[in-house]
C-alpha cells in the first residue's frame, strides 16, 4: 500500500475511474466497491481512496447514498449550475421550469413596442442602470412584491440582472468566503452551485411538512455560528411548502434571538393567490428577500429584485456592482412599464389557471403514487417505488420514455443524503406533451427497473 500518495494521485486514480464510465465499462446505477475495498484494489491508503471518491463526487460521476454505497450517477452532470440549462438528454425535458401560456408574446410584445420610442432608448440604452435603479423602477418593484399583510418601501429595493444574480449578490454580501450558511436540507441547485463558487460552506437544516425547523436553526448555530440562512417558505422548490403564520414567527423570533440574517427567495410565491405575509414582514431587520420577473413573465428578458435591510443595503449594492450583476437598463425599462400597464398582473393570473390545468395532470397520471405537491406549483416531487432509485429511474426515463427529470441527488446537501425521489417539472412543454410523458413515467415506474 502506498501511504500519503501525493496531491495529483487520487486525481489521476479519479480520471482512470471517469474514464470507465465513459467507455462504457462502468455503467449507469453500477456500485463503486467500498472505500477500504477500493483502497486494497488500487494499493493506495484509506485517506487516499476517501479522496478519489469525493472527486468523482464533485465531478458529478458519481453519487453516494446513505446505507447502500457509492453509484455511479445515471447522466453526466448538468453543466453550470443545475437546473440552468437545456441538455438535449431527451426529447420531453420536465427538468427545467420556464412557464409560458398561449399569448404570452403577444401581451409582451405590446408593451415592448412603447419601448422603441428615441426618448425612452436615448434614457435606457447608453449606460448601464444603478443597482439602486431609477424612482420609478424601485415604486414599480414595491408594487409587483407587495403582498396581502406586506408591501416593501421602494427606498430598500435593489436590483439585479436576474433572480440568480440576486442570489449571488445577498450570499456574496453575507457571508465571508469559508462561512457557513444554513440551507434547507433539501434547496435549489443553484444555491448549492453559487456558494462552492463563493467558497462557502453550506449546513444542511432538517425540515418538516411546515418547512424549516427551528431547533435544527439553533442546534446549527450553536455547533458553529452560521453567517445566514437561505430559505424558500413560499412553494419550497422542490417540495412545493407552505410555511404556515407560526412557524414564519418562530422563524423571525429565533433570527433575532441567534443575531442572524436570512435570505428569503420568493420567486414562485406569486402562484399562491392566499400565501402567507412573508418572513420578511415578520422580521423586516432580519431578512433580505430575493424575487424576480422571470417566473411571471420570461427569463429571456427579466430583472432580479432585492428588498434589504437599511444596515445591509451598501454591502448589497457594493456586491452587485463588483460583481457586474446589476440590471441592464432596457430590462429594467421594460420591467417597469410592464408592471404600470397591467401586463404582469394579467400574466399572473394566467399562469395561475395554468397550473391548476397542469395539477390536473398529475392527479390523473400519477393517482396512487407518493406525490408531495403544491396545487400552485409548477413542480412535484415523486417519491419513488422500490426498488427503484433515483439515478436509475433518471437513466430509464430519458432512454425508454424520452423524459428528462431531475434526480433528488441535484437537491440534496451534503454527501450521502441523496434520496429515491425526483422532481418533475410541469412547466415548459404543452399541456397535452405533458400529458404523455407522466403516462410514460407512470408506467415506467411500475415496470420496474
Amino acid at each position: 500500500m502506498v501511504e500519503g500518495a501525493g496531491v495529483e494521485e487520487y486525481r489521476r486514480i479519479a480520471d482512470r475511474v471517469e474514464a470507465a464510465v465513459r467507455d462504457g465499462r462502468l455503467k449507469p446505477g453500477d456500485r463503486l466497491p467500498p472505500q477500504r475495498v477500493f483502497a486494497r484494489r488500487h494499493a493506495i491508503a484509506n485517506s487516499t481512496a476517501i479522496r478519489v471518491y469525493g472527486e468523482l463526487a464533485r465531478r458529478g460521476i458519481v453519487v453516494g447514498e446513505v446505507g447502500r454505497g457509492t453509484f455511479v450517477r445515471a447522466a453526466p452532470p448538468l453543466p453550470g449550475p443545475a437546473l440552468a440549462e437545456a441538455t438535449g438528454a431527451a426529447p420531453v425535458d420536465l427538468q427545467l421550469n420556464y412557464p409560458v401560456f398561449d399569448g404570452q408574446s403577444e401581451l409582451m410584445a405590446r408593451a415592448l413596442a412603447a419601448l422603441a420610442r428615441p426618448d425612452v432608448l436615448a434614457e435606457a440604452v447608453p449606460r448601464p442602470a444603478a443597482a439602486t435603479g431609477t424612482p420609478q423602477a424601485r415604486e414599480a418593484a414595491a408594487a409587483v412584491l407587495a403582498r396581502p399583510g406586506w408591501a416593501p418601501d421602494p427606498d430598500g429595493v435593489l436590483f439585479a440582472g436576474n433572480g440568480r444574480q440576486a442570489i449571488a449578490a445577498a450570499l456574496s454580501a453575507l457571508v465571508p468566503p469559508g462561512g457557513r450558511l444554513g440551507v434547507e436540507a433539501l434547496t435549489y441547485p443553484l444555491v448549492k452551485a453559487v456558494a462552492e463558487r463563493l467558497g462557502i460552506r453550506l449546513v444542511p437544516l432538517a425540515l418538516d411538512t411546515d418547512g424549516v425547523r427551528p431547533e435544527a436553526l439553533a442546534a446549527a448555530h450553536r455547533a458553529a455560528p452560521l453567517a445566514a440562512v437561505y430559505l424558500q417558505p413560499t412553494l419550497h422548490n422542490p417540495l412545493s411548502t407552505v410555511t404556515g403564520e407560526a412557524r414564519r414567527s418562530a422563524l423571525a423570533e429565533l433570527l433575532r434571538q441567534l443575531d442572524l440574517t436570512a435570505v428569503e427567495d420568493t420567486t414562485w410565491a406569486f402562484l399562491v393567490p392566499d400565501a402567507p405575509a412573508p418572513l420578511a414582514a415578520h422580521a423586516p431587520e432580519r431578512v433580505l428577500l430575493v424575487d424576480s420577473l422571470s417566473k411571471r413573465l420570461a427569463p429571456g428578458l427579466t430583472v432580479g429584485y432585492l428588498v434589504v435591510p437599511g444596515r445591509l443595503r451598501a454591502a448589497v449594492a457594493e456586491a452587485l456592482r463588483s460583481g457586474a450583476w446589476t440590471a441592464g437598463g432596457l430590462a429594467l425599462a421594460a420591467a417597469t412599464r410592464w408592471t404600470g400597464d397591467g401586463t404582469v398582473a394579467e400574466a399572473v393570473a394566467a399562469k395561475r389557471a395554468d397550473t391548476a390545468a397542469r395539477h390536473a395532470l398529475v392527479r390523473r397520471r400519477l393517482a396512487g403514487h407518493a406525490v408531495r405537491t403544491s396545487p400552485y406549483a409548477y413542480y412535484c416531487w415523486w417519491e419513488l417505488p422500490a426498488p427503484w432509485r433515483a439515478e436509475t429511474f433518471t437513466a430509464a426515463a430519458a432512454a425508454r420514455a424520452g423524459v428528462a427529470v431531475t434526480p433528488g441527488g441535484a437537491f440534496a446537501v451534503g454527501p450521502g443524503t441523496a434520496p429515491d425521489a425526483i422532481r418533475v417539472g410541469l412547466a415548459s412543454p404543452p399541456r397535452a406533451v405533458l400529458d404523455g410523458a407522466l403516462e410514460r413515467l407512470a408506467a415506467l415506474a411500475e415496470e420496474g427497473p
